[in-house]
């Protein structure tokens, strides 16, 4: 493996991590829109104790991404977000107006205030990874050229976009539902945890449909990744779905912990999928990563830079999630209910 491929392939690690602790920060809105009135309250303190004491530090992952891009593949940093400009803004203002959203909301001084922010956290909850899910989609069916002069509105309002975007938003959904289930669980509250184990139970079925439902537009949209996904990406897209049924299945037998080590797998696989069946390329049919590199004293520094970053930083997050899930932690519980939207 040269040194363009390995830093490719820091950058893919980081993107599963991205989807994996991120996208269960997103799929927690979805959670929040849909709380409801009779249990809407408690569910949503619940998903405040789930993610507040890690929701800024999983975009350590975004930041570690987008460092690894520009400066390693310029040349495709560059086409991406110049064809790609309207999904990246819309997926950036979800960031932000989830994260502002997010804090406003504990502050609100009326109840009308706070009906507002968490509309506004719910909504941006979606709305981000469904915009990062058409990038990837434009990327992977081959609509985004090494010259940055695709088109600004095709490239990303078609099918294989379109379906990714949704299939993102239903994933980061369940990963949150197997969470916060298994969170409200350890904490002892055993009717939330049963409120919630239901809702992702129907979340994961639709998702699997929604997959299912997606390789048809995928297949005749994006042939070349279609064309690996089913060859050397099979067995990770097999993974990804033993990965999702046990998750199913040990959600229906109430085994938390098991249930969410399979969602994550379900996830990781799919993405590590990705990454397989689009190797070599940076921009499908369009630029390989061979291509695209930077200079190779650039590429060293970066490599040097991800081993700092392992030997440091990961560690750091590693102790923070630990701490999180203690049972000291999780057994202060979600605290007061306090009345939200």
């Amino acid at each position: 493996m040269n040194a363009a491929d390995a830093v490719a392939v820091a950058m893919f690690a980081g993107l599963g991590a991205y989807a994996l602790f991120g996208g269960a920060d997103f799929g927690a809105g979805f959670f929040d829109l849909t709380a409801g009135r009779r249990r809407g309250a408690e569910i949503r303190t619940q998903i405040d104790h789930s993610i507040g004491p890690v929701w800024e530090a999983n975009h350590v992952w975004l930041i570690y991404i987008l460092v690894l891009a520009w400066t390693a593949f310029p040349r495709a940093f560059a086409a991406v977000t110049t064809t790609l400009q309207i999904p990246l803004a819309l997926a950036l203002l979800g960031i932000v107006a989830r994260g502002a959203s997010f804090a406003f909301r504990k502050f609100a001084p009326s109840y009308g205030h706070a009906r507002l922010f968490g509309a506004l956290f719910a909504g941006s909850s979606l709305i981000a990874p469904f915009f990062l899910g058409t990038v990837a989609g434009a990327i992977a069916s081959g609509r985004v050229p090494a010259q940055g002069s695709g088109d600004r509105i095709d490239s990303w309002v078609n099918p294989t976009s379109l379906c990714v975007g949704v299939i993102a938003v239903a994933s980061c959904a369940f990963l949150a539902g197997s969470f916060l289930t298994a969170d409200a669980a350890r904490s002892g509250h055993h009717e939330l945890s049963e409120v919630l184990r239901r809702r992702t139970l129907a979340v994961g079925l639709v998702t699997g449909a929604l997959v299912l439902g997606a390789l048809g537009p995928i297949h005749h949209d994006a042939p070349t990744l279609s064309a690996e996904l089913t060859g050397r990406a099979a067995p990770l897209i097999a993974l990804s779905v033993v990965g999702g049924v046990l998750a199913l299945g040990m959600l229906a037998r109430r085994a938390y912990s098991r249930a969410r080590l399979g969602a994550v797998v379900a996830v990781a696989a799919v993405v590590a999928g990705w990454g397989v069946a689009q190797y070599p390329w940076l921009l499908v049919d369009q630029l390989r990563i061979s291509e695209g590199a930077g200079a190779p004293a650039t590429l060293h520094a970066l490599l040097v830079v991800v081993g700092i970053a392992v030997v440091t930083v990961l560690p750091a997050l590693v102790y923070l999630f630990r701490l999180t899930q203690t049972s000291d932690w999780s057994g202060a519980g979600p605290g007061p209910v306090d009345p939200v939207r």
